[in-house]
């Protein structure tokens, strides 16, 4: 029944219609305009559900594809499908999305309609770029992401928002210029713009590296690695709650998606010689940014800087082959590495999710991220207190949460490779769990802080509904990995062999 609907088209142009019509009822009808965004938003994840559901896990071919020509005199065309590495990665944004409209049901008072539809649009077009199979339309969508977060940050952000959506503009916008033209040269050598064509075309060695550093200009923005993070932490701390949820649950991925689409198989040789360049600055971000999170007063800044250096987590795993295969003499343990980054990218998306949204309940009453304003936060609210500390658990990488899962994974893998990026990279666990523990300390345990903070109630049935089903999935991904693993497998494992044969 579903193989015959064009789910990924639906996925994508589902919400987006929605958002038109959620515009158009405007803010007159603001109630209206809310549940019409959530009954979109809840269409939109159970269309997604039978593309995890109906997923073939024993092959690593693209599955649900859709062909219909599009600029047929550029052999442009619509091509859509998914594989075991974009296939999460859809369904965790369509489930995020749902969670942001009702985080946002009550708190955005002013154009309510407007911030809804922004969402909607952003789940669409990064649901494109997840399932773009065609590099012209995959850059169609990358770019359009910038437009409804240019909107989210500017219109519902802080103070400084007009500063922060400048910078984190200007910053995407520029890495997104090289791309185009790495993908404009794959182009007049594949014949088409087709990416799984681009897998197979040969290119010399200085070719492959300018190729390679053209994406790694554009992907690493978007991680953010260091050090071209700086944009992260001012787009964080303006952005609204909703705002922050995406941007680090599921924005942040699309760069490390890039990598596994373009750079590891269309550049397999350059990405070996540079897999130095890669791993140092992954384990600078988990080591150095973890040190920046410790010293920050702000709870989002504090937890956008703890993103940055969850990433490095992500990067590191993707380019420990080749690494391993000189130390080992096979490619037999690679796949373990971009698994574990595959694994932390969706663990990812939950916790920072979740971690934002208790800043934002904490927010929408007292007005303040500074952890110096709160203290003692568990004697008057219990229920959320029990909440944040699970999560800021999963944040620190505890056994039993997604968190652990992951980085495990990893630091696997980087034992293989060397011992030194294992041991620098299991630091995060220490460091990770220093400046999470010290936030929950200082914001949750203690004496009351203040008269503002004995005055807070806690959690209302919206609240808790979003954050008990964050913490669920935290758990399950913690305690049952297998089923996201199984799905991501045999792509992870064509994706190794694919780069273990050279290009030139």
């Amino acid at each position: 029944m579903f193989s015959e609907l064009p789910l990924l088209s639906l996925v994508i142009w589902v919400p987006i219609a929605g958002a038109a019509l959620v515009l158009a009822m405007g803010d007159q009808r603001a109630n209206a305009a809310r549940t019409t965004a959530l009954l979109v938003a809840l269409a939109t994840l159970a269309l997604s559900i039978p593309l995890f559901t109906g997923f073939a896990i024993d092959t690593a071919d693209m599955q649900f594809v859709e062909f219909r020509p599009w600029i047929e005199s550029f052999g442009i065309n619509y091509h859509l499908g998914v594989d075991g590495i974009a296939m999460p990665l859809i369904v965790l944004t369509t489930f995020t999305t749902v969670l942001v409209v009702i985080a946002g049901w009550e708190v955005i008072k002013q154009r309510p309609a407007q911030y809804m539809a922004a969402f909607l649009v952003m789940e669409g077009v990064i649901n494109g770029v997840f399932a773009a199979l065609d590099a012209a339309l995959f850059y169609v969508f990358w770019e359009a992401m910038l437009i409804p977060m240019f909107i989210i940050i500017g219109m519902w952000g802080g103070p400084n928002r007009v500063y922060a959506t400048i910078k984190f503009f200007l910053y995407t916008f520029f890495g997104s210029v090289f791309m185009l033209v790495a993908l404009v040269y794959l182009y007049t050598q594949a014949g088409s713009f087709a990416i799984l064509d681009f897998h197979a075309v040969s290119i010399g060695m200085t070719a492959q590296i300018l190729i390679f550093l053209a994406f790694l200009v554009a992907f690493a923005v978007k991680v953010p690695m260091f050090p071209v993070h700086t944009w992260l932490p001012d787009a964080h701390v303006e952005a609204p709650t909703g705002g922050s949820v995406i941007l680090a649950a599921i924005m942040l991925k699309v760069g490390a998606y890039g990598f596994l689409r373009f750079s590891l198989p269309i550049t397999p040789d350059a990405s070996h010689a540079l897999d130095w360049l890669m791993i140092g600055l992954s384990l600078i971000a988990v080591v150095y940014i973890g040190f920046v999170a410790l010293s920050q007063q702000d709870m989002k800044k504090l937890i956008a800087y703890s993103s940055i250096a969850h990433m490095g987590f992500v990067t590191l795993g993707l380019f420990l082959a080749w690494a391993i295969a000189e130390n080992t003499g096979s490619f037999s343990g690679a796949a373990m590495g971009i698994e574990g980054g595959m694994v932390q990218m969706v663990s990812h998306g939950l916790v920072s999710g979740a971690m934002f949204l208790s800043v934002g309940v904490l927010y929408d009453r007292l007005h303040s991220r500074a952890i110096a304003d709160y203290g003692g936060v568990a004697n008057v609210m219990p229920v959320f207190a029990g909440f944040m500390v699970l999560f800021a658990m999963a944040n620190a990488g505890l056994p039993g949460t997604s968190g652990f899962v992951g980085e495990f994974m990893v630091i696997l893998s980087a034992f293989k490779a060397d011992f030194w990026y294992a041991f620098l990279a299991a630091t995060t666990l220490i460091i990770g769990a220093a400046y999470t523990l010290w936030m929950i300390k200082r914001v949750v345990f203690g004496p009351i802080g203040s008269d503002a903070v004995a005055a807070l109630k806690d959690v209302n049935g919206r609240e808790f509904l979003f954050l008990a089903v964050l913490a669920v999935g935290v758990l399950l991904l913690g305690l049952w990995p297998n089923p996201l693993l199984e799905v991501m497998h045999a792509s992870v494992q064509n994706l190794v062999e694919h780069i273990a044969v050279s290009k030139i």
